[in-house]
């Protein structure tokens, strides 16, 4: 439960959470493409190592 974890844990399943977005459009067309958006990591098929 969330609220038997540290804060640290917190912090960080928290930077995780916010690298788990892809790229802004913009990007990916002022470089005409050549930055891939990457996929989103997926809860269920690819764990934290935290």
């Amino acid at each position: 439960m969330a609220r038997n974890r540290s804060l640290g844990s917190k912090l960080r399943y928290a930077a995780r959470m916010a690298e788990n977005r892809r790229i802004p459009i913009w990007v990916y067309m002022k470089t005409i493409r050549k930055v891939n958006p990457r996929p989103l990591r997926s809860w269920r098929r690819s764990r934290l190592q935290l």
